[in-house]
């Protein structure tokens, strides 16, 4: 990378700028660019049931931290189990007389609807993605709006094919359906466990997650200007106790969550027993594959995107990379110098790469588990830049020397941190990538065709990427293997987890 010489610009500080800074000894500061659409932020958000915002029955309230300066941005209502009673009955109420009965070309159009008012309001929904949950501005605005419209329009197009779904079958709706959804993608989530529920003609009541509850509940309003009829969605927030309401309720027929492996066990021993069907994405440790072979410089930015970018806040963060040791040497120290010049920082800047970890809780177990490689004897690396004094900030992070009992080989992280470990055969990558209790995704990175489709055979994942990481797609079905969950969503397959088969 050239070096660029430093010359002071007197004229920034007559233009009420500051002057320019220097990082890292040669290489300039950018100007702060900060995404200027208005969220359009209420100072209190109420409950959505039965097609209305309302307050909850305990009167209780909750705030919703900015993670990148610590702020309050709004209050949050408090649902108690009386709101996910009413939340039921008017979900099981709309399900009876209107959408249930509904034929899918007339669902359609409310799903169209609902996909063409979030592309309006585009800009306006990523900056409160942003605000809320800490990621940097281009990731909610180039991915997770763009995808979570593009799931609303890919499944109104499904809902008047549903004869298609299932060749030589028919299909019905289940019911009512109780969803419960994870902070790391508030909205994409919503669009990815509502559009196939209420395309196929079942009703919802959903649970976001309680640090990051802004941006479902402006989805709300999307479905009031759409015309969506009452009941049809339901939003109840709160707490853990509030999402065991939503899943131990007698009134939904099927139940979907994606969060963390032990909370999946708890729903699924509490509904041991029941008629319920269930759908569960869980916990993930992926491990992104390079051989020698591949070519290293996308590879390299393919692992800086898929763990770096995001903050490694993706259950499929590729947050084990192996190596094959003819080129580990020359892939680290490609990944310094990535490192070394990623900027970290402020979520609404645009040229922020790294945002705010998403709570203080999660910031806190980031740090448990870095000093626990640390202790167990990793070498650690990391980006050598300035965190704000203010906000839930983590360093990007990379750990050599890491082998398969180091607990950052073993535990999901959910921050940007990477673990290293070397391999010499195909055999020995395919073994270690395997030796997880996960099974959600991987990543392959050769020249070889013939060995990518091995890799995708062999590998214990419910999706693999080849030469590419975190790429998404709502044709594509997602989901994992052994305690990453079962069932999948997207694609044909994640329809038919949401209807009868008759």
């Amino acid at each position: 990378m050239p070096t660029l010489t430093a010359v002071k610009k007197k004229p920034a500080a007559r233009l009420g700028r500051p002057a320019p800074e220097l990082i890292f000894g040669d290489l300039w500061v950018f100007d702060p660019a900060p995404e200027t659409a208005d969220p359009k932020l209420k100072s209190r958000y109420e409950l959505f049931i039965d097609g209305q915002f309302v307050p909850p029955k305990s009167g209780k309230y909750f705030d919703s931290i900015n993670p990148a300066n610590e702020r309050k941005l709004t209050a949050i209502a408090l649902a108690g189990p009386v709101d996910v009673d009413l939340a039921y009955a008017a979900a099981q109420r709309a399900y009876n007389t209107t959408w249930g009965k509904m034929p899918g070309r007339e669902r359609a159009k409310y799903l169209y609807r609902v996909a063409r008012l979030l592309q309006d309001r585009a800009r306006e929904f990523a900056v409160a993605e942003t605000l809320d949950g800490g990621k940097p501005i281009k990731e909610s605005r180039d991915f997770d709006v763009p995808m979570a419209a593009a799931h609303f329009f890919y499944h109104a197009g499904w809902a008047d094919k549903l004869d298609y779904v299932a060749p030589g079958r028919r299909v019905t709706p289940l019911g009512v359906v109780g969803q419960v959804i994870p902070w790391n993608f508030p909205l994409l989530m919503c669009a990815w466990k509502l559009a196939p529920a209420l395309a196929m003609g079942n009703t919802v009541v959903l649970k976001p997650a309680e640090t990051t509850s802004i941006t479902a509940l402006k989805l709300a309003e999307i479905f009031q200007d759409a015309g969506l009829p009452p009941g049809v969605v339901n939003f109840v927030t709160g707490a853990g106790e509030v999402g065991a309401a939503v899943m131990n309720h007698p009134t939904p027929v099927k139940v979907a969550f994606t969060g963390s492996t032990e909370v999946g066990k708890i729903i699924m021993r509490s509904l041991a027993g029941s008629d319920k069907k269930m759908t569960m994405e869980l916990g993930g440790k992926a491990a992104n594959i390079v051989f020698d072979d591949a070519p290293l410089d996308q590879a390299v930015e393919g692992i800086v995107n898929g763990i770096f970018f995001n903050q490694g806040h993706v259950c499929c963060a590729g947050s084990r990379l192996l190596v094959q040791e003819g080129v580990a040497d020359a892939v680290l120290a490609k990944l310094k110098n990535r490192l070394r010049v990623l900027r970290v920082g402020d979520p609404i800047d645009k040229n922020t790469d790294v945002g705010a970890i998403n709570s203080r809780e999660q910031l806190e177990k980031i740090r448990e588990l870095v000093d626990a490689g640390v202790k167990e004897g990793a070498e650690m690396f990391q980006a050598p830049c300035r965190l704000p004094t203010k906000g839930f900030y983590f360093r990007p992070t990379l750990f050599s020397g890491v082998s398969m009992s180091h607990r950052i080989a073993r535990e999901e992280i959910f921050g940007p941190v990477l673990s290293i470990l070397t391999f010499r055969t195909v055999d020995e990558a395919i073994e270690k990538a395997n030796n997880t209790a996960y099974g959600l995704s991987a990543g392959v990175w050769t020249d070889k065709g013939s060995r990518i489709l091995k890799m995708s055979t062999e590998l214990k994942a419910g999706v693999v990427w080849a030469n590419t990481y975190n790429k998404f797609d709502p044709t594509s079905p997602f989901g994992g293997y052994k305690e990453s969950g079962f069932g999948r969503e997207g694609g044909r397959q994640g329809l038919l987890d949401y209807c009868k088969l008759v």
